[in-house]
């Protein structure tokens, strides 16, 4: 199963020559691929018009989700507050939060996100760059 991350969606829905959506076709071919609902928020709110919310939520809806449980944020912050010690930042607690849903899941994070990288050094997240 693979967790993709907000950063690969946006690299997708920005690909206009159509070669990273045939690498992602490629690298995804027969697994599972899902999405968290941090990553449909970050996906919304980028939404350009009211024409384009209605098409992205419209396709949201029809993907599958790994959801949060209770001690998600709990484990999330602590990641958060780990590399902070170390001297490390992430731009966004909501990284930590996919971060934590992926491991509590067993999914392969899939990502272009700098911040996926550091998190691995505190927490053993399986990420992969895409």
């Amino acid at each position: 199963m693979i967790l993709v991350d907000t950063s690969v969606w946006v690299a997708l829905l920005r690909d206009r020559k159509g070669e990273l959506v045939a690498s992602f076709r490629r690298r995804t071919a027969g697994e599972v691929c899902v999405l968290c609902r941090f990553t449909q928020m970050e996906l919304l709110q980028g939404a350009r018009d009211e024409k384009e919310w209605n098409r992205l939520d419209e396709y949201l809806a029809s993907q599958y989700y790994l959801e949060c449980t209770q001690g998600t944020w709990r484990e999330a912050a602590r990641i958060f507050f780990e590399l902070r010690r170390q001297g490390m930042a992430v731009s966004s607690p909501v990284d930590c939060c996919i971060a934590q849903t992926a491991l509590e899941s067993g999914a392969l994070l899939l990502h272009r996100d700098r911040d996926f990288e550091r998190i691995a050094r505190v927490r053993p997240v399986a990420a992969e760059w895409f």
